[in-house]
């Protein structure tokens, strides 16, 4: 797992470099990710996952999540969410994050730092003795304290040989609830904070997730383990 975050790690900087308005469409950046993993000897877990037929998740401004590559070209003000998936010798990890494209709103760059944070707020709870629901907590606090709202719809997610597995890691909830968390735990947290109503709706590709009142979104998500010292991030590029 944890060289598959590496894979991620690569890729989501190569690609996020590459991002220069009016150069690439979102199914260049697909492509472009398809090939670093591949490279790397990776496997993109996204790809006929369930049917989706890309190996990024890709959201533009009020794209939520899920996003099925477009011919639309990224422009200047964006602001672009990545979401990758790697197997590695059948072992996944995931990650996404939101990144800006050229000079953006300071709505939109303010809703992108409170967004990423509370992703590090949730993480910090990651410790063997405390709960699931102090991960839920910890973000849902701290993102509401900012005057933004979770999406109740998604939630975070157990991770290891399949892609999804328990337990789920909501971004709401209430503190000392839930699955109890133990060394050796391994999950994906993912914050998903919109500026307006957590409300979404998924559009006629049977994917793509956005706001429901057309307002922005940000995602940030790392895969986690959780150790006898605390949480360790496994989708970086670093030890």
């Amino acid at each position: 797992m944890r060289q598959a975050g590496r894979i991620i790690a690569k890729t989501m900087r190569e690609v996020s470099e590459a991002m220069e308005a009016g150069k690439h469409s979102l199914l260049n950046l697909d492509s472009m990710a398809e090939k670093i993993i591949l490279a790397e000897g990776g496997i993109p877990s996204f790809k006929g996952y369930k049917g989706f037929p890309a190996t990024a998740c890709i959201a533009v401004n009020d794209g939520v999540v899920h996003g099925i590559p477009t011919d639309y070209i990224i422009q200047k003000g964006d602001i672009v969410t990545l979401d990758f998936g790697v197997i590695w010798q059948g072992w996944h990890a995931d990650s996404a994050w939101t990144f800006a494209v050229g000079e953006i709103a300071q709505n939109a760059q303010r809703l992108m730092n409170v967004t990423k944070e509370s992703l590090y707020q949730g993480i910090g709870k990651a410790k063997a003795g405390n709960k699931v629901g102090d991960i839920s907590f910890a973000v849902q606090n701290y993102v509401e304290r900012n005057g933004y709202s979770i999406v109740r719809d998604l939630v975070g997610h157990g991770i290891g040989q399949n892609l999804h597995e328990e337990p789920s890691v909501p971004n709401f909830g209430k503190a000392r609830k839930g699955v109890p968390l133990r060394a050796g735990m391994t999950f994906c947290i993912e914050p998903m904070v919109n500026e307006g109503t957590y409300r979404v709706k998924t559009l006629s590709d049977g994917w793509t997730v956005v706001t429901a009142d057309g307002k922005l979104s940000a995602h940030y998500e790392h895969t986690v383990v959780v150790t006898s010292d605390g949480p360790l991030i496994l989708t970086s590029e670093e030890d």
